[in-house]
């Protein structure tokens, strides 16, 4: 049984990014320690993405201590909430959204989730190609689709920066004979402020900063791992020549 779990655990991820579509996916490559990475993603994560999607597990003042920024400089150009009596949310808040429960089900049809997590129940390699993975479909509400969430029910929140795509289709035939068509790109149909090089930048920024707000300790336990195998290694010298010592004159 434990096997089993084992090989689930290692298909899981993989199966995040396999597409029946035929639409390629790419890898993202996340870099935790990427400091300068992760402040960029936080930027644009709360100027883009945290109108309606929180991050209640991550506190600012903890984002503030990780990302190497002060307090000060998060109060002024990363907190925008406030509180219920109209107060500013605090430096030791977590990052909750001013939108309430009733608004968000009535606007989109369910309440957005909170993105804490997201990178570990779906995994970063989905979460960057979901941020850049729309395109044009007037069929639905919000005139967008996506490659990773068919019938997504969010619209483009940074088409200003990457601009609208539009799918490109090829008709296939599957193992039965049937024809039908198939994703397999997108192509722009109108630019936006960014080249794609440089949307791909911003994807990978933001899929990074969700990278370690699912797990903002893991830096310093891998830190805190490489001194205890070191710690061990010289207690496991120290041990092998006291035991020489110590049996040195027994025969």
């Amino acid at each position: 049984m434990k096997t089993l779990f084992l090989i689930l655990g290692l298909l899981l991820p993989a199966a995040g990014l396999a597409s029946d579509s035929g639409f390629p996916m790419e890898k993202a490559k996340v870099d935790r320690a990427d400091k300068a990475s992760l402040q960029r993603g936080a930027k644009y994560f709360v100027n883009y993405c945290m109108g309606c999607h929180s991050l209640q597990h991550l506190r600012y003042n903890r984002l503030a201590e990780d990302l190497g920024l002060n307090e000060e400089l998060v109060r002024e150009n990363l907190i925008f909430t406030h509180d219920d009596e109209g107060a500013p949310t605090k430096i030791g808040d977590t990052m909750k959204i001013a939108m309430d429960h009733w608004y968000g089900k009535t606007a989109f049809g369910t309440l957005p989730p909170d993105l804490t997590l997201v990178t570990r129940w779906r995994n970063p390699d989905w979460v960057y190609n979901y941020l850049r993975g729309f395109y044009l479909d007037e069929t639905k509400q919000w005139g967008v689709n996506n490659v990773m969430f068919p019938n997504v029910g969010m619209p483009h929140v940074l088409w200003e920066l990457q601009g609208w795509q539009k799918p490109v289709y090829e008709d296939r035939v599957d193992q039965h004979g049937n024809s039908h068509k198939v994703l397999v790109k997108l192509e722009l149909a109108e630019p936006g402020t960014m080249t794609a090089a440089e949307f791909d930048r911003v994807a990978l920024d933001i899929t990074n900063f969700l990278a370690y707000a699912a797990e903002p300790a893991r830096q310093m336990r891998h830190l805190v791992g490489f001194w205890v195998l070191f710690f061990l290694l010289i207690l496991t010298g120290v041990a092998y020549l006291l035991k020489n010592e110590y049996w040195r004159d027994v025969k």
